[in-house]
């Protein structure tokens, strides 16, 4: 019997990073065969993740071009899937989360009538603008895929309210996890965790690991502009207060984003401001710190993972039950309320403990395992 031919899309860093417990084992299942789509979306840090998870690519589409309009990446996008889907004729496809690969790739399937899985289904703001364009992504994703990977029971809920098949919705946790307890293994291996110190050791003092430091992560489109100016604003009244603890801040490329942030922040001793890391050394920094402010989605799923506080720097989450079970609070791109929250949990042990110690609603590491067997359900 033919193996169903499985096509994995991704281009960008955080699909990368999640479909690749999916695509590992995906290439050394007996039930089917893996076609791995690169689209390019990222470059630089998309390689970084494809060769830290050594995963086989037999297609790079490389659509990502300097400037570039969502308009534009998105018709290029269709259209060069649409050039593999033609060739290779998979029997099924995967994406994974709410970028414009996952929304091009699903309507590029839609229109040759070939299945989708969609992993990470049915997180949701109620916001299209928040975050944009990821919001609308996802919610025009979902009607037009054919199973839907739900990471939790929140996420299946919403799906069944938009009326989607029951018995196409699967609760399968968040491969992120998967994605966590791979490195994490691999960073055991003393080779590894030498090459990282070296590497970290290139753009932060020797002593990185032994002093109390704050990880920061920023990129997000609704922030550009305001939303930036607050964050600023929040980091360097925070580094005033806090002289001892450093604010380690790997500050995305986007000059919207470097900006303002090497402006406002360049002059601080303590405000330490990184080129972007790959995934392993984000990995070891997630370790050592001590809390993580972000306004990133998947981060607050991973920091978790490891035991420490998130706040999230947006008005709105469509990860609500980090929210729920205490492992993430929202603080928005509002100064106050980042001053106020990093404060306590510098300084209030049993607040710090609070957080730190409340369970990850988002997986035990079994979720790729999950995906495939459901598809085997359905597919063999």
């Amino acid at each position: 019997m033919k193996r169903p031919k499985i096509a994995v899309f991704f281009g960008t860093r955080p699909e990368a990073i999640k479909v690749a417990p999916v695509i590992k084992r995906l290439d050394t299942d007996d039930r089917f065969e893996l076609l791995s789509v690169s689209t390019g979306q990222h470059r630089e840090m998309l390689d970084q993740v494809i060769d830290i998870f050594d995963l086989p690519v037999h297609h790079d589409l490389g659509v990502m071009t300097p400037g570039q309009t969502l308009a534009g990446l998105s018709s290029k996008l269709i259209a060069s899937i649409d050039q593999i889907l033609e060739a290779e004729q998979p029997d099924f496809a995967l994406v994974q989360g709410d970028t414009t690969t996952v929304l091009m790739a699903s309507l590029a399937c839609f229109y040759r009538r070939i299945p989708t899985g969609h992993i990470e289904a049915g997180l949701r703001t109620g916001n299209l603008a928040s975050p944009f364009p990821e919001e609308a992504n996802r919610v025009l994703a979902s009607p037009i895929s054919t199973l839907h990977f739900a990471p939790t029971s929140v996420s299946e809920a919403n799906l069944l309210n938009e009326r989607i098949d029951p018995a196409k919705v699967f609760v399968t946790r968040n491969t992120v996890i998967d994605a966590l307890h791979l490195e994490v293994q691999q960073q055991s291996d003393p080779a590894v965790a030498a090459k990282i110190d070296e590497e970290l050791g290139a753009v932060l003092p020797s002593d990185w690991r032994e002093r109390r430091f704050v990880l920061i992560t920023g990129h997000r489109r609704e922030n550009f502009g305001g939303g930036f100016d607050e964050i600023c604003g929040a980091i360097s009244e925070l580094a005033e207060r806090f002289p001892d603890v450093r604010f380690v801040y790997p500050v995305h490329l986007n000059p919207n984003v470097s900006g303002p942030v090497q402006k406002a922040l360049g002059q601080f001793d303590n405000v330490l401001l990184l080129p972007p890391q790959s995934y392993r050394p984000f990995v070891a920094l997630m370790q050592a710190c001590e809390l993580v402010l972000t306004d990133s989605g998947g981060v607050q799923e991973e920091a978790p993972g490891l035991g420490k506080p998130v706040l999230v720097m947006r008005d709105t989450t469509e990860r609500p039950e980090g929210v729920d079970a205490g492992t993430v609070r929202l603080v928005g791109p509002v100064r106050k309320n980042i001053v106020d929250g990093v404060s306590e949990l510098l300084s209030d042990r049993e607040a710090y403990d609070k957080m730190a110690r409340a369970s990850n609603p988002y997986g035990d590491g079994t979720a790729s395992e999950k995906i495939l067997d459901a598809i085997a359900q359905h597919y063999c």
